[in-house]
């Protein structure tokens, strides 16, 4: 095998950690995915930076925690200054490129402040969170009385749809993501009882088919060194699936949910306001998951079917030789768990996902199938790919811009755990009507999130009490322990090491570590002697231009 000179990098929107069967899913078999796991690294504690899909993917496109880069809820532009890894990579020569998903919002205001065009080069590319466009898919488009959620929302996508005879204003919709009775009413997949039909489409004209297709389209015309960032919408709702994968499974494979009456009753003010949410609601009743959940699986079965369509091609291209693949996912999913639907929360239904990186290189033959435990974060994605790109050298010298750290020395067997001892998820949910439910202002509705491998703390803004969960001895996290006196001590180990994150240096990106250890002495060499009370009292080099000079008398008597 040879170095890896391209990056294929793959994102499921909405991927639950835990409903892959090489992460232990009784029932759901997904043995092509399991496979890269196989050739590569399973990581087993990947943590998000946000559970809402465009924080937590602008995260994971920076390299920087959601308090830094700013764009902290669903249409919340990226600012224009926020760096990317697509300008990182493409500094040492990689090219960087988008086949999906990213739900990243132009900082149109920014752009025009600077004079940015949209329709430049640098203009489409600060517009496109640093991505070239091969083909952008969002992958949601919802009409509604006020209009559509997103005028571009699967653009291309319904054209192809039309053009394959799927009529109508809106084929996304009306075929892709509902059924059909036998009276030929469409029946909207954004209707939960209808996730038991088969969606009205062609199972190959489905999203996750045709993104697959323009994944490897972008492949067999690329100009290497390329990074490709193939970013899928399912198995984010409306969850709805077509033939054959809408009745593959049944209520006798849905999994009981991890909740408890105790956990409902004494939780915690602002959990609870989620739990009594409309979606917590609707996936707290059974008829819902018996509904929901079949149709979830079957979208990732048919996922991991696409996989499969993907690896055996790059196998026969010998891309397999030199392209590192990394699978991973945005977010969880709730699915009534801890009585919540949805992803808005921070236990590990929605904040741990799965992480799989296959790496070709001789170097990382000693990790194949290797399961790790180490604390990693998705912002370690960006470091790890700029290693790639350029080295450790490159990576050490963008220190001061990304927060994560490579994760090649782990691949590599030179390294068993990241250099960190906590992990850090931000909610900021000010946009949401959860916000009015609890009476708070922008400032107050926010979250933080600070675990290691024993204990998780939350921390809700405004709200004395803390969350916290013993991972070790209450895996499924059901009790809280905010309250005990008895952990008083954790609690305030676990603050130190949030507050210990709050203080780091985020917004210190213009100027290197490097740069600033050459800027403590820089200034003296260049006449600047503030203090000096004597000549004689420093080196001659530092004062030679004011010594020994004579000048005219202009002082007027």
């Amino acid at each position: 095998m040879a170095k890896a000179k391209n990056i294929l990098f793959i994102m499921f929107d909405q991927l639950r950690w835990d409903y892959l069967s090489c992460y232990g899913h009784p029932h759901l078999h997904t043995p092509n995915i399991d496979r890269l796991a196989q050739k590569g690294v399973r990581f087993n504690r990947a943590t998000i930076q946000s559970p809402i899909c465009g924080s937590s993917r602008m995260s994971t496109y920076t390299g920087r925690y959601v308090h830094s880069h700013g764009a902290s809820w669903n249409g919340i532009p990226l600012k224009v200054g926020e760096q990317t890894m697509g300008d990182h990579l493409r500094k040492l020569g990689m090219d960087c490129w988008l086949v999906g998903k990213t739900h990243m919002r132009a900082d149109v205001e920014g752009m025009a402040r600077l004079g940015l065009e949209p329709d430049s080069l640098i203009g489409a590319r600060v517009a496109e969170c640093g991505f070239d466009l091969f083909e952008r898919d969002d992958g949601l488009n919802p009409i509604g009385y006020d209009g559509p959620y997103d005028p571009d929302g699967a653009k291309n996508y319904n054209a192809y749809l039309k053009a394959k005879g799927y009529e109508g204003g809106n084929p996304w919709h009306d075929f892709a993501n509902s059924g059909l009775d036998d009276a030929g009413n469409v029946l909207s997949g954004w209707f939960l009882k209808n996730s038991r039909e088969a969606a009205n489409i062609a199972e190959e004209d489905s999203e996750t088919p045709y993104m697959t297709r323009r994944g490897m389209e972008f492949i067999a015309q690329a100009k290497e060194p390329w990074c490709c960032h193939l970013s899928y919408i399912k198995p984010h709702w409306p969850y709805i699936v077509p033939h054959p994968y809408h009745d593959m499974y049944g209520a006798n494979q849905i999994l009981p949910p991890n909740r408890s009456k105790a956990e409902y009753e004494n939780a915690h003010l602002v959990l609870r306001a989620f739990m009594d949410g409309p979606v917590g609601k609707a996936f707290s009743q059974e008829h819902v998951r018996q509904a929901v959940i079949p149709a979830y699986m079957g979208l990732i079965k048919q996922c991991d079917d696409q996989m499969g369509v993907l690896f055996n091609w790059l196998e026969e291209q010998g891309r397999m030789d030199d392209t590192m693949i990394v699978i991973t996912s945005d977010h969880g999913d709730f699915l009534g768990d801890h009585w919540m639907g949805e992803k808005m929360f921070f236990h590990d239904a929605s904040v741990k996902v799965p992480m799989i990186i296959y790496d070709p290189s001789p170097e990382a033959d000693c990790t194949r199938g290797m399961v790790s435990d180490a604390l990693v974060e998705c912002i370690d994605l960006a470091p790890t790919f700029v290693d790639v790109a350029g080295g450790e050298e490159a990576t050490h010298s963008l220190g001061h811009i990304l927060e994560g750290e490579t994760l090649l020395p782990i691949l590599h067997g030179k390294a068993v755990e990241t250099s960190r001892d906590y992990v850090i998820c931000e909610y900021d949910y000010s946009a949401s009507p959860m916000a009015d439910k609890l009476g708070q202002g922008p400032r107050d509705a926010v979250m933080f999130m600070v675990a290691d491998k024993q204990w998780k703390l939350i921390h809700c803004e405004g709200f004395e009490q803390p969350i916290l969960f013993d991972l070790e001895n209450d895996p499924d996290e059901l009790c809280d322990l905010g309250e005990s006196h008895a952990h008083e001590d954790i609690i305030r180990k676990m603050y130190d090491k949030l507050f210990r994150w709050a203080r780091r240096n985020s917004q210190r990106t213009t100027r290197s570590e490097a740069q600033l250890v050459e800027m403590r002495t820089k200034s003296r060499g260049r006449g600047v002697v503030i203090g000096v009370y004597d000549e004689n009292d420093v080196p001659l080099e530092l004062t030679t231009n004011y010594r020994g000079l004579k000048a005219d008398d202009k002082r007027k008597n």
